[in-house]
């Protein structure tokens, strides 16, 4: 009953469930769980003209149908483009071995790296099995809740693990951070890229405006949901707390339409823009409504209101997008030795060690 429901790829999108193997179960049990899994997978949740995962569903904010994806490779767009078309900033080497992408998405962040990297094996992880079905061979997706016990063994660990775009996404993020390191090899990297959904700027134009209604709304709804939407500036914390070393924070300032002067921020402006435009439903439509109580109908007054703010070009918006990687310690009892800071002027500041956290002393 369940597969009349299916997409025509379902059988091709490989997705690791951890069955169990043991002989005794009987053949026609194991085809029951295996059709009450594709159910819990693929009977997507919809909810004010929008689809949301059916995999421990309402777990998180944002929506999977045609339209975010389409949004999620903008992003990886303008991601490409802050970083000067590099995929990742840590130092992991030309020839890392395994490697993990945590929420990867539409995938395309893992599919770029597996054809730029074709010695390493890589693996996307998300809650919706919405990747494409044709892939670079050394990659695989599966379907895996991040905020659960991550299942891979000590002889699977990876060389660098990936995280971007997890802001309300992870309650937790001691308990996240305790598994990126767990399932880290020693001298192995994790990064981290989020953005901030507070609107600043520099001259004051953002006051008063419906971009400061915007930061202060978004910040409600994060907390009200429990995972909270303020990880741009706190996950370097995280790492270091964890017991990762060489901690090194790179902060971007990212314009919010094409104000700017400089050709290339005006470009980055422009595909932000776009961003926002293309993104502001999926953002705000299941935190305004199922967690604060809106109507429908004022988030769509409110979404409108956003977008003649974004068309705006007298409102010099940006936001904060930081890149922060960490390396795993290479010898047993290693602490953190530094923090660093790295702003687009090139500045660099080195902040004293924090004190071990008690997960540490034990």
């Amino acid at each position: 009953m369940a597969d009349e429901n299916l997409p025509e790829n379902a059988q091709q999108i490989s997705v690791d469930v951890g069955f169990d193997n043991d002989s005794a179960l009987g053949d026609d049990d194991t085809e029951s769980d295996l059709a009450s899994l594709r159910s819990s997978i693929y009977n997507y949740h919809y909810e004010n003209g929008r689809r949301y995962h059916a995999y421990h569903a309402g777990s998180y904010w944002g929506p999977n149908d045609e339209k975010a994806m389409e949004h999620l490779d903008i992003g990886h767009h303008l991601y490409k483009l802050l970083l000067n078309g590099e995929l990742y900033l840590a130092p992991i080497g030309a020839t890392p071995q395994r490697v993990l992408d945590v929420g990867t998405g539409t995938g395309i962040w893992a599919i770029d790296f597996a054809d730029e990297h074709p010695e390493s094996i890589v693996i996307g992880t998300d809650l919706s099995p919405i990747q494409p079905e044709f892939v670079p061979t050394n990659l695989s997706f599966e379907v895996e809740d991040c905020c659960e016990e991550w299942i891979y063994s000590p002889e699977a660990s990876f060389d660098f693990i990936h995280v971007r775009g997890l802001y309300g996404s992870v309650a937790h993020w001691d308990t996240f951070y305790h598994e990126v390191y767990r399932n880290l090899k020693p001298g192995g990297y994790v990064e981290q890229v989020e953005q901030s959904v507070v609107p600043r700027s520099q001259d004051g134009t953002v006051d008063g405006t419906i971009f400061e209604e915007w930061g202060k709304v978004s910040l409600e709804a994060g907390d009200a949901f429990g995972k909270s939407l303020r990880i741009c500036d706190e996950s370097a914390q995280h790492m270091r707390d964890a017991g990762f070393e060489d901690v090194t924070e790179r902060r971007f300032r990212v314009p919010i339409g094409s104000w700017p002067r400089d050709p290339h921020l005006k470009e980055l402006g422009r595909f932000n823009r776009l961003q926002w435009e293309e993104g502001i439903e999926g953002w705000t439509m299941m935190l305004l409504t199922s967690i604060l109580g809106w109507a429908p109908t004022e988030v769509q007054v409110y979404l409108a209101r956003m977008r003649a703010g974004l068309r705006n070009p007298r409102i010099h918006a940006y936001q904060d997008v930081t890149v922060v990687y960490g390396r795993k310690p290479t010898g047993a009892g290693a602490v953190p030795s530094k923090h660093i800071i790295k702003t687009q002027e090139g500045v660099e500041e080195k902040k004293p060690d924090a004190p071990p956290s008690d997960s540490k002393k034990k």
